[in-house]
């Protein structure tokens, strides 16, 4: 795998949803690779949250404003002038979604197209990508993966919220962007199934298992045998840079949609899940609780193809699934045992072996 990183050294990088789990990680990547960082957040979604354990805000440019509102959003971007935007800011939680769908629809699809206006509005050639989700698709539980051009649906309000977004995506690239002369290439990045260092938002799997084990408690588990694609972090961010490059380079790529996730057989049950997470967590205790009449619905099965992502902009995943779990657990098994230790270094050197592992699986891999 081939990825050239070195292109975002000395660009003003915007990040929307950088006070998030993914979008805080993908900013202490771009200050490694020497950009100008730029994190445009409403607030912080989450406490603790590795945005305030990693003390971001003294690393990049830390800024507060509501997506939903366009004039505010439009006056911020217009007067930054970015090179790039990784567009991450959004309502992420299913559950939470069926509680107020009503916000969830604003903040991802109307938040989305206030971005898309923006960009619009400001004659400057600006490189964006997009991330909506791997629930954009209509979710049969099929076993093969999804692939780019299969149906998009959405049964509950987040799913539905994301494929809002990718309309909107698709409705201002036909209109706006799609000659070869527009300052402006966009992408669309979907992944899912996320873990890593970090994240302590509700109704996460790892998450509550770390807040239960902390404090010596059993966690309390949903529907133990679904399987999800589990991947870290680093997984999806590498592909967002990947694209991010390739569209900076070429419009060959401009407006298209590309699915990022873990190797094809990294299916595992959740009870797999926290089987491996014990090996680093003693005395990690479960008991599964399904069968709760006030369960929402949520799928057992989503997996993605990311063949076009391996053969169009030579992307791939690295890590396997023990090492995944491994990043994850001793990141938070280095929080609740040492909360003073400094975790924007700790984070930095997860995101250095992963890097080093990469460039020891692929010998012509980058950054």
């Amino acid at each position: 795998m081939t990825s050239t990183f070195d292109i975002y050294k000395g660009k003003k990088v915007l990040i929307t949803g950088h006070t998030g789990f993914k979008g805080s990680w993908l900013s202490v990547w771009l200050k490694l690779l020497k950009a100008d960082v730029y994190g445009l957040s409403l607030n912080i979604p989450t406490s603790p949250s590795n945005f305030e354990v990693s003390n971001l805000g003294e690393h990049i440019s830390d800024n507060r404003l509501d997506i939903t509102n366009f004039e505010s959003t439009h006056n911020f971007i217009s007067t930054l002038q970015p090179d790039f935007i990784f567009h991450l800011a959004a309502q992420p939680l299913v559950r939470q979604s069926y509680k107020d769908p009503l916000n969830t629809i604003m903040t991802n699809a109307i938040g989305t197209s206030n971005i898309l206006n923006s960009i619009n509005q400001i004659s400057k050639s600006v490189t964006a990508v997009l991330i909506t989700s791997d629930k954009v698709y209509d979710n049969k539980e099929l076993e093969r993966g999804y692939i780019e051009n299969d149906r998009l649906g959405g049964k509950d309000p987040y799913s539905a919220s994301k494929g809002m977004a990718e309309l909107a995506i698709r409705t201002f690239f036909q209109s706006y962007f799609k000659e070869s002369n527009s300052l402006v290439r966009i992408g669309i990045a979907r992944a899912g199934n996320v873990i890593g260092g970090g994240d302590w938002a509700e109704d996460r799997i790892i998450a509550d298992c770390v807040r239960s084990w902390s404090v010596g408690e059993k966690v309390k588990i949903r529907n133990p045998d679904s399987t999800r694609p589990w991947q870290h972090v680093l997984e999806p961010l590498s592909g967002y840079l990947t694209l991010g490059s390739n569209l900076y380079k070429s419009n060959q790529f401009n407006g298209e949609s590309f699915n990022f996730g873990p190797k094809a057989n990294q299916n595992y049950s959740v009870r797999e899940l926290i089987s491996q997470m014990k090996k680093h967590w003693a005395d990690a205790q479960w008991v599964d609780c399904s069968q709760s009449k006030n369960d929402m619905p949520e799928a057992n099965l989503l997996q993605l193809n990311c063949d076009k992502a391996f053969s169009k902009i030579n992307w791939s995943p690295v890590l396997e699934f023990d090492e995944t779990v491994k990043l994850t657990t001793i990141w938070y098994k280095n929080y609740y045992e040492n909360p003073k230790s400094n975790f924007y270094e700790f984070t930095l050197n997860q995101i250095k072996e992963y890097i080093n592992i990469a460039k020891q699986r692929f010998v012509n891999w980058t950054v």
